[in-house]
């Protein structure tokens, strides 16, 4: 029988003193946690120049981010925070009232959190790299914010409208958690909590090139493994899940319907060894988002900057330059 709680319905923060336990990925990087409405944002920010925001996906954290920020923080000035109920920031607070529509966990409801951690740290305009979720939040914000976000940055992920109107037999069984995850409390919650390091750890590795955890800095699975498997983080994962069968899918619906565009210039990169698609695909589907559009590949599977860094870094960077 599992021990989960029931979902909490007010913010709650995991303990620093387990962060603090854990190696330090970001040595000479700032630490912060800034308040944006009811939502507490555990962050690092370093580096010099324009301001660059890096956006985790699922299961990881901000970690995530630690093979490319040291060279991104010579041309940049990055601030690196955890989404709303991931890592080491709060769950995102629900009424019984939003909890059929997950609000809590839209993306649009992210990327104006995003907008104002940044308004915060005084940058009202910004380019964001985000990767999986990360990736989702990124794309929100520069539809809805298109004064703010100078360039964007999605690394191996569809849009998510596009994602559930191509869930065919051969896409279910690749991604499989966006059915499982999506499913009602407490179904998933329960299932993961059997054993969720071993849940973290497989999906992990099933969608890495190697099919393994070689490619993955020990220190930074503790800090995935730390984040995941506590009650309160298996449910915010799953309701950032149900919000994008939900809320997320009906207002990209809403903006293809409109034919709502991003503005910026936009580059996709993926890793063809990864569940999504290569760069033609890719191509073919960011282009009814974008107009001003680059796609790329690097020899990676789903986890692009940690897998391929140095081939990141290089189409980053080179991007990012560009008058």
């Amino acid at each position: 029988m599992s021990n989960l709680q029931s979902p909490a319905t007010t913010a709650s923060s995991p303990s620093r003193d387990t962060y603090d336990a854990l190696p330090d990925m970001f040595p000479g990087f700032e630490r912060a946690s800034l308040t944006i409405d009811d939502q507490t944002f555990f962050l690092r920010t370093g580096g010099h120049g324009p301001p660059l925001l890096l956006l985790h996906g699922y299961p990881q954290n901000h970690v995530c981010w630690h093979r490319i920020a040291p060279d991104l923080a010579d041309h940049f000035t990055l601030i690196i925070p955890d989404l709303p109920g991931y890592g080491y920031s709060s769950l995102p607070m629900a009424t019984p009232e939003e909890k059929p529509s997950h609000e809590a966990y839209a993306k649009r409801h992210w990327a104006d959190l995003c907008v104002g951690l940044m308004a915060r740290l005084g940058h009202e305009t910004f380019a964001v790299i985000g990767h999986d979720r990360g990736g989702r939040v990124a794309y929100r914000m520069a539809l809805d914010h298109p004064k703010c976000v100078t360039r964007l940055i999605c690394l191996d992920i569809i849009p998510t409208l596009d994602m559930w109107q191509g869930m065919n037999a051969s896409r279910g069984m690749a991604a499989y958690h966006w059915q499982f995850l999506a499913q009602p409390y407490p179904l998933p919650e329960r299932l993961i909590a059997a054993d969720p390091a071993m849940y973290l750890d497989h999906t992990i590795a099933s969608w890495a090139l190697n099919r393994d955890l070689s490619a993955f800095d020990a220190d930074a699975m503790a800090h995935y493994r730390a984040t995941f498997t506590t009650p309160d983080h298996i449910h915010g994962v799953c309701e950032d899940y149900r919000a994008g069968w939900g809320i997320d899918q009906q207002i990209d619906q809403t903006d293809r319907e409109r034919g709502k565009k991003i503005a910026c210039p936009t580059m996709v990169i993926s890793g063809p060894a990864s569940k999504t698609s290569d760069a033609d695909g890719q191509r073919a589907i960011w282009s009814q988002w974008a107009s001003d559009l680059t796609c790329h590949t690097v020899t990676a599977g789903h986890f692009v900057a940690e897998e391929a860094p140095e081939d990141c870094l290089v189409l980053i960077l080179d991007f990012l330059s560009r008058a």
